[in-house]
């Protein structure tokens, strides 16, 4: 799929550092929303915490890039 950029509300949990490399699921195949400055291209999926901070969902192991969530 290549690279694609999303705005996401997840820097309560997360840094950039983070982020590098880990495998998260999202939705590639809704039309792009601008949300802000970004053009957000992915929807990212998560869970809320306790206080509603968003929690990333990821595979429980290394699985290959860009695969079909079923």
């Amino acid at each position: 799929i290549g690279e694609k950029r999303s705005s996401a509300q997840i820097t309560r949990h997360y840094t950039i550092d983070q982020l590098i490399g880990r495998q998260v699921l999202g939705v590639v195949n809704f039309s792009p929303r601008q949300i802000g400055p970004v053009l957000s291209e992915v929807l990212v999926l998560g869970l809320p915490d306790e206080e509603g901070a968003v929690v990333l969902i990821g595979p429980g192991h290394d699985v290959p890039l860009g695969g079909k969530l079923f």
